[in-house]
């Protein structure tokens, strides 16, 4: 029989305890999973999900969770109305009047299910004033809601946060054990396995998925060959690169919207119109999350190229992990040096941080492209003097 837990990769204690607290009855109202970025919290909270919704679950007729009913193939493709992520919408962490949305949702009864999970991803951002919107909620949750908070550090959770919720620690997964975690899932090589783990920010579930899709095998491509390019081009090249890797950085929303759209006109008939609300409002979250997702695999490409300019530089070509551009790698690393790779590492951080701050797409990657190109090969562009001088 499928278990959904099984898929929790790299976490053999989390997985063990979430199978035992759910085989036992003993879910409780709300979870605090802390670790690092890559640990696969954000998985263990749809798979504990699937566990207390399934049909035919730890309370159904035969025990575990099935894997393989509508109801665990929705959630597992993110898909469910009653099970509900979500993310900070302001650009320093999550707004009152966001948490007073989800505060009044969890009222609501389940538009399917018995039950309702909500998932909320780094509360770690989570301010005083929006806490306290929280707490009453946080203590004591409607009897069909369960509340599954993620975040990276127990210390960076408010501690009134931190006291209404089982903490659940997650390890940080070494990078070569990660790898060997992909490959085994995959039978990709090991270098493809540490390609995508950098690509995808450490997750070793996203570098699976990455690993098993042609499009984003190819959108790499394309952002590497821009960055092989950069030195030689002008700025009316940047600008193009930038417009085309936007695009592409795109392109998997369309799906993502075509099958949330599908998945609701099956369903409409059958719902009242605040239900449909509901799910219109959850496939706008997850559009733009996915849209989030798509720009930050951008950035930790173009963060993974940069980091194997700085080996080379440094002399520790044996560490370069895109192995299949070390003639880029090596051009790049002739005209430049350590320092100078440093101050592009920083660019990159600012244009994850103005993504964050909902910068629109094309604005960011543009400016990323042209500091990049100054930061490593000294040439200050037109456009760069003219935003100077400003």
């Amino acid at each position: 029989m499928a278990d959904a837990f099984e898929n929790i990769l790299g976490q053999p204690q989390v997985r063990e305890f979430l199978r035992a607290t759910v085989a036992q009855d003993r879910v409780s109202h709300a979870y605090l999973f802390t670790g690092p970025a890559g640990s696969n919290k954000t998985l263990a909270a749809y798979a504990l999900a699937q566990a207390i919704m399934c049909p035919k679950g730890a309370n159904g007729p035969r025990g575990g969770n099935c894997g393989a009913c509508d109801c665990c193939r929705r959630i597992m493709r993110r898909k469910h109305p009653d099970v509900r992520y979500f993310a900070p919408e302001g650009a320093g962490g999550y707004l009152v009047d966001q948490i007073r949305d989800i505060v009044a949702d969890t009222a609501l009864a389940p538009i399917q299910g018995a039950r309702k999970v909500y998932i909320l991803d780094r509360v770690d951002l989570l301010g005083v004033q929006a806490a306290n919107a929280f707490l009453k909620t946080l203590e004591e949750p409607p009897a069909d809601v369960v509340l599954v908070l993620l975040g990276r550090t127990r210390e960076s959770v408010l501690p009134t946060i931190v006291s209404r919720c089982q903490v659940v620690p997650f390890r940080s997964i070494p990078a070569s054990e990660a790898a060997g975690i992909i490959v085994q899932n995959t039978g990709a090589a090991h270098d493809q396995a540490r390609m995508a783990l950098e690509a995808c920010g450490g997750s070793i579930t996203r570098a699976v998925d990455f690993l098993k899709s042609n499009e984003r095998l190819a959108f790499r491509t394309r952002v590497l060959e821009v960055l092989g390019r950069m030195r030689e081009a002008d700025d009316w090249d940047l600008l193009g690169y930038a417009a085309d890797l936007v695009v592409q950085a795109k392109a998997p929303l369309d799906v993502v919207r075509a099958e949330l759209e599908q998945d609701l006109a099956q369903n409409a008939d059958f719902l009242a119109k605040s239900a449909i609300r509901q799910i219109e409002a959850r496939n706008k979250r997850a559009l733009t999350a996915k849209s989030f997702e798509s720009l930050r695999q951008l950035t930790s490409i173009v963060r993974s190229w940069l980091r194997d300019v700085l080996m080379v530089c440094s002399g520790a070509s044996e560490l370069v992990i895109n192995v299949d551009v070390r003639g880029s790698l090596s051009e790049a690393a002739e005209r430049t040096d350590e320092a100078r790779v440093a101050v592009a590492l920083e660019a990159v951080l600012r244009c994850d941080e103005a993504i964050s701050y909902n910068v629109s797409p094309e604005t960011c990657i543009d400016a990323l492209l042209f500091e990049v190109k100054y930061a490593l090969f000294g040439e200050r562009s037109a456009r760069i003097e003219r935003t100077a001088r400003r």
